[in-house]
């Protein structure tokens, strides 16, 4: 007998026919009761660094512009984006003003641009010459097809981390290293077994294959994309495949550098403390959390540019983002756009939040404040704020894709394969590697063309 619904599980993905069912459910619950009116307009934010610094800077925007008030609200990640996504599909009653992170944000990006549930802020962006203020790299997760949907609230600039008390013990002049050629050769006699019982227990680089936020900085770093200027998968990059055979000599092998930490987070920290890795990856925001979380690292360790993969390369990543966005159909848009550049203008808001999480401003205007300048006693001393916005500019463009989330776990598993592959052949050279490389990739890029192509929403080469 003939399935009746083949034809409508051929053309809906299981994420579309989630959110259709959503948008049904959210449609009649809005249709069954009477929203009740709030004063002014709402704010959800899902950070709770950030919700706790706008908790003494809000009062005051609240009193200044009493036509403008805000209530804001904290809401869980996944609560929010179940919230978001139903209500931009349903018409359900949202927030007017939203602070979101990158993979949340690109849910709305599914469909043509008019159906975009968040309000296109190109034009005021140019308009107001507040466009011109911003770190450009920063917007590319906000955008698609040329527009502009959110502000960005970050830069995220990664840099190296090392455990300078281990690397000056040992004499060892960082300022050699510019390539990450030249960081294995120079940091190569910290590898070792340090307690005498035959393995190696201290490694140069937190790295693994499992690890996939770390292999996305690295391959950002490297200059890969997911996908080409016209929006295309281009998962299987010949370029890409080279990248997975590097990494992979890496982490498999006689000549292996680099190693994994526990799951576990306080073995995590334990380890880290214990100076089982060298050196780490560490984006600004990540270097809050190593100062709120281990304190007893203060002084023992230093930041450095990532060294680039061939001379003269860049020497930082990206990891991570938010934006605050606006509700495109909340009757208060032109009190929101007032609001939110507001938000992200204010200097005292600017220096709360990289006060209490290390985190920069992607406002030009900004980086001249002399907070970013102070020297930081965690980091040695070291001008930590300056240091990150020096690598600002040059941070690697980010997809707005909804897909590259699938891309990116589909580029990780490819990883694990080629990583199993080598150590189950024996096989370790980089060269010899990269056919099995550009094999996985072509079949992962086939999964991901495919699932692209199952979005009934989606027109061909608006993806990105």
């Amino acid at each position: 007998m003939r399935d009746p619904f083949s034809s409508i599980r051929r053309v809906l993905s299981p994420g579309a026919a989630t959110v259709i069912l959503l948008a049904v459910v959210s449609s009649v619950l809005v249709w069954r009761i009477t929203p009740s009116d709030r004063e002014g307009m709402l704010f959800w934010v899902f950070a709770s660094t950030h919700y706790e610094t706008y908790l003494n800077t809000l009062p005051k925007w609240n009193q200044e512009n009493p036509d403008k008030k805000v209530q804001m609200h904290i809401l869980n990640g996944q609560v929010l984006e179940r919230r978001m996504v139903s209500g931009f599909f349903s018409g359900t009653p949202l927030a007017d003003v939203f602070e979101i992170e990158r993979g949340l944000a690109s849910r709305a990006f599914t469909g043509p641009l008019e159906d975009v549930g968040f309000l296109d802020v190109t034009d005021r962006m140019r308009e107001s010459g507040f466009i011109e203020q911003i770190n450009e790299p920063s917007f590319s997760p906000w955008m698609t097809r040329g527009r502009i949907f959110g502000i960005p609230h970050d830069v995220h600039p990664v840099l190296l981390a090392y455990r300078s008390d281990l690397v000056e013990e040992a004499g060892i002049d960082v300022s050699q290293i510019e390539t990450w050629d030249d960081f294995y050769r120079v940091m190569r006699p910290l590898q070792k077994d340090t307690n005498g019982d035959g393995r190696v227990d201290r490694w140069l680089l937190h790295a693994w294959d499992t690890d996939n936020e770390v292999t996305q900085i690295l391959f950002y770093q490297a200059g890969g994309s997911y996908f080409d200027d016209e929006g295309e998968a281009q998962l299987n990059h010949p370029d890409h495949a080279a990248f997975l055979a590097r990494l992979t000599t890496w982490i498999a092998g006689p000549e292996r550098r680099a190693t994994d930490l526990a799951v576990n987070a306080v073995m995590s920290l334990k380890q880290r403390l214990d100076g089982v890795v060298v050196a780490t990856l560490l984006a600004d925001w990540a270097a809050g959390g190593w100062k709120l979380n281990m304190p007893g690292l203060e002084g023992k360790v230093k930041l450095m540019p990532i060294p680039a993969w061939e001379p003269g390369g860049r020497r930082t990543s990206v990891q991570g983002g938010t934006m605050i966005g606006i509700n495109r159909n909340s009757p208060h848009t032109e009190k929101a756009w007032e609001f939110a550049k507001n938000l992200y203008l204010s200097e005292e808001n600017t220096e709360a939040i990289f006060r209490k999480s290390s985190i920069i401003s992607p406002i030009k205007t900004m980086w001249s404040l002399p907070f970013y300048d102070e020297p930081d006693p965690y980091f040695s001393g070291q001008k930590m704020g300056r240091m990150y916005i020096e690598q600002a500019p040059y941070v690697p463009l980010r997809p707005s894709s909804p897909y590259a989330n699938m891309a990116q776990q589909f580029l990780g598993n490819a990883l694990m394969s080629l990583r199993a592959y080598a150590d189950g052949n024996g096989i370790h050279d980089q060269e010899q590697l990269v056919p099995e490389a550009q094999r996985l990739l072509d079949k992962a890029q086939l999964r991901l063309q495919r699932e692209i192509g199952r979005n009934m929403f989606l027109a061909k080469g608006e993806e990105s």
